[in-house]
């Protein structure tokens, strides 16, 4: 078992190694993003981007809250979600 588990973390390695960390753009707003760390990372954005609006932000960004608890502050729904539809919104 234990050579099994050696195989499997050793061809995961270096999936892991190659993966690049999502930074986030510059604009009003990106430090209430930051919040969002607390329960998973930054990959879900650019992951998500091309499906969501501004509506759809803030629908994503209420769920979280509601749903899953995420400890984000009511009035910082707004500023969040206007700022992933500015800048990893759906384009018309």
């Amino acid at each position: 078992m234990r050579a099994l588990l050696a195989v499997l973390l050793a061809l995961s390695l270096p999936a892991m190694a190659q993966e690049d960390k999502v930074a986030l753009k510059n604009g009003p707003g990106k430090d209430k993003v930051g919040q969002c760390l607390a329960c998973h990372s930054l990959d879900y954005i650019p992951m998500n981007s091309r499906f969501l609006d501004k509506a759809g932000w803030t629908a994503e960004v209420n769920k979280m809250i509601n749903v899953y608890k995420a400890p984000i502050a009511k009035e910082d729904v707004d500023t969040i979600a206007s700022y992933l539809a500015e800048n990893y919104g759906k384009k018309p």
